[in-house]
C-alpha cells in the first residue's frame, strides 16, 4: 500500500487518540516504535494485511487509510469565528476538508494543477502595523484593483495567485477560513455575511496565506477581538488597505468637517460604493488621519451600514466557485466521480448539483 498517505493518516489517527507510537507498535504486533516512526514518515509501506489490522485495533474504516478526498493529518486551518464550541467547529472543519480534498484530487485527475510557485509578502512578526498597510496599498496597485477592489479580489486570488475560494454555507459563528496544503491554498468564505464582511474576511484570510510560512496563523481567531494578537493586527490593516487604498478614500473628498449626521450620511454611503462596512471604513480614516479616534468612536453603531441600518437586499454569491464547480464536472463527465459521491461529498442533493452546474453556466450530464 501507498506509505506517505497512509503513513500520515496513522500518525494523525495516533495523535487524536492520544496514542504514543510503542503503543500502536504493540497493538500491531511489531517489535519497537521504530517500525511505526518508519510508516508515518513514508520510509517503510504497509502491507495489505497490516493495513486491514489497523482498520480493526484503531477502529477507523478502510477508507480512513485510503479515501483520496480526506485530509486527516494534512492541510492546516486557521478559523474566524466567534462562539462555536471545539467539537461543532471540529465537525464542520471535517466537512470542509471534504470539499479541499476532493477538489485538491480531482483537480489533478483533469489536469487542473495550481502553481508550482507561491507568491509571498516580506513581511514578519516584527513588521510595523505601518509597513502592512504599505504592502496593502502596493498590492491593490501592483495587481490593478481600481476604484473598488473588492469587486476584483476573488479574480485576483483564483487567476493570478492560484488561491480557491469557495463561498460556503458556514455554520452560525464562523465568517471564513485559510487552509494551506503544501500544493494548495484556499480561502473560504461564509457566503451568509453581509457583503462588505464577506470581502473584509477575504482580504485578511490573503494575508495569512501569503504569509503563512513565515508567520502561521492560530487555529482560532476571533473577528471582533480588534486589539488581536500581533499577526491578527497586521492582518487587519493589510486587508483594510487592499481594500480602501488611500487614493480611493481621498477621491471621496473631505473627511470629518461636516456634522455626525452629514459623517454618517458620508461614511455609509462611501461603504456603499466600496462594498466595505461602515466600520471598516471608519477605523480605515483613523489610520489616514481623516478622524481622530475620539470622533470615531463617538459615532452610534447603530447609525452605521451593517450595523442596525436596514441592511439592503443582497443576492448570496453562488456556493463555492467556478473554477471549483468545473473541476466537479469534469470530473464527473470523465470517469474520475461518481455522481453520487458528489452529491455526499458536496452536501447537496441531485438536483442542487444540477443547480450548482447551470448557476454556473456548466453543461454536465447527470447520469446516475
Amino acid at each position: 500500500m501507498a506509505g506517505p498517505l497512509i503513513g500520515t493518516r496513522i500518525k494523525a489517527l495516533r495523535q487524536e487518540q492520544e496514542l504514543s507510537q510503542d503503543h500502536v507498535a504493540s497493538l500491531l504486533g511489531f517489535k519497537n516504535r521504530q517500525t511505526i516512526s518508519a510508516i508515518e514518515t513514508g520510509e517503510r509501506q504497509v502491507t495489505a494485511t497490516e493495513l486491514l489490522l489497523a482498520v480493526k485495533k484503531l477502529n477507523v474504516p478502510l477508507d480512513y487509510f485510503t479515501d483520496p478526498f480526506r485530509l486527516d493529518g494534512e492541510g492546516l486551518f486557521s478559523w474566524r469565528q466567534r462562539g462555536v464550541g471545539p467539537s461543532e467547529l471540529k465537525e464542520y472543519e471535517r466537512v470542509a476538508r471534504q470539499w479541499v480534498g476532493g477538489y485538491r484530487t480531482m483537480s489533478a485527475q483533469v489536469g487542473r494543477r495550481p502553481p508550482l510557485m507561491r507568491r509571498a509578502l516580506g513581511l514578519t512578526r516584527q513588521s510595523r502595523l505601518e509597513e502592512a498597510v504599505e504592502a496593502g496599498e502596493r498590492f491593490a496597485a501592483e495587481f490593478e484593483l481600481g476604484d473598488v477592489p473588492a469587486r476584483q479580489l476573488v479574480t485576483i486570488m483564483e487567476e493570478r495567485l492560484g488561491i480557491l475560494v469557495l463561498m460556503v454555507d458556514a455554520i452560525k459563528g464562523i465568517s471564513g477560513a485559510a487552509c494551506r496544503l503544501p500544493e494548495l491554498d484556499t480561502v473560504l468564505i461564509a457566503r451568509n455575511e453581509v457583503q462588505g464582511r464577506r470581502n473584509f474576511d477575504l482580504a485578511h484570510e490573503l494575508f495569512h496565506i501569503l504569509t503563512w510560512d513565515v508567520m502561521p496563523p492560530e487555529h482560532v481567531e476571533d473577528p471582533h477581538d480588534f486589539g488581536g494578537n500581533r499577526v491578527e493586527r497586521l492582518a487587519n490593516n493589510f486587508a483594510a488597505a487592499v481594500l480602501m487604498p488611500k487614493a480611493v478614500v481621498d477621491s471621496f473628498g473631505d473627511w470629518g468637517h461636516s456634522d455626525d449626521e452629514g459623517l454618517i450620511t458620508q461614511l455609509n454611503a462611501a461603504a456603499d460604493d466600496l462594498n466595505v462596512t461602515s466600520s471598516a471604513l471608519r477605523w480605515r480614516l483613523v489610520t489616514l488621519q481623516h478622524l481622530t479616534g475620539t470622533r470615531a468612536r463617538s459615532i452610534p453603531e447603530l447609525a452605521l451600514r451593517n450595523n442596525g441600518r436596514e441592511k439592503a437586499k443582497e443576492a448570496r454569491p453562488t456556493l463555492f466557485s467556478r473554477p471549483f464547480a468545473e473541476v466537479v464536472a469534469l470530473a464527473i463527465e470523465r470517469g474520475h466521480v461518481s455522481v453520487r459521491r458528489t452529491t455526499k461529498l458536496l452536501g447537496v442533493s441531485l438536483e442542487g448539483l444540477e443547480e450548482l452546474f447551470s448557476a454556473y453556466g456548466l453543461d454536465c450530464t447527470i447520469d446516475l
